[in-house]
């Protein structure tokens, strides 16, 4: 018996011990691989910035879904993915706007452009209980670049789970606009 209850408190203790090396905790954790949004570099940008390359992409984005002949509605988490692919280059993200299904403007995630260096990636999150999106919701994001880069990779994951019911799929972002050999910042050209 003596065996027994020793056996059981050097399990316990090792139980015990494993669960504070895992770091469980209520908080959510920073992952210190991919800095938040406020530890980025904030750039200006003015007229006198040369500008090489650059994109506006679509990317569309489903804050739920509907399942069983549109009678049930399943939540979706959405995280935004932006990932600068060029080995050597930074990129700077000038706007990255949340529209709705009717196409107006949900939320503006950038104060000021900010720099995403050399294959580094940033994400925003649309969180699973936020459904002002819609089914029919989608980002525009612009970026520029001083020189000419690699395209970024730009995607929206959803994920959504309920019961036993799970779903996540990918949506890639789509060019709806090239900027190319400016003097001028994308936004001020047009006014």
């Amino acid at each position: 018996m003596k065996r027994f209850i020793t056996f059981f408190a050097l399990i316990l203790v090792l139980l015990i011990s494993s669960c504070n090396s895992l770091n469980i905790s209520s908080k959510p954790q920073i992952n210190p691989i991919n800095p938040p949004l406020s530890q980025l570099k904030r750039v200006t940008l003015d007229e006198n910035i040369k500008i090489e390359a650059g994109e506006t992409l679509y990317v569309p984005v489903y804050s739920h879904i509907y399942y069983e002949d549109q009678e049930k509605v399943l939540n979706l988490a959405a995280t935004l993915s932006i990932r600068n692919t060029d080995f050597i280059n930074p990129i700077i993200i000038t706007s990255v706007q949340y529209y709705d299904s009717s196409g107006k403007l949900v939320k503006q995630y950038l104060e000021q452009p900010i720099q995403l260096n050399a294959m580094a990636s940033t994400d925003f999150v649309v969180r699973r209980n936020d459904t002002s999106g819609g089914v029919g919701a989608n980002f525009i994001v612009e970026w520029v670049a001083e020189k000419e880069v690699s395209k970024p990779v730009i995607e929206a994951v959803m994920i959504g789970a309920e019961s036993t019911q799970g779903i996540s799929f990918v949506s890639l972002g789509r060019v709806i606009k090239t900027q190319k050999n400016s003097k001028l910042y994308p936004s001020k050209q047009n006014s």
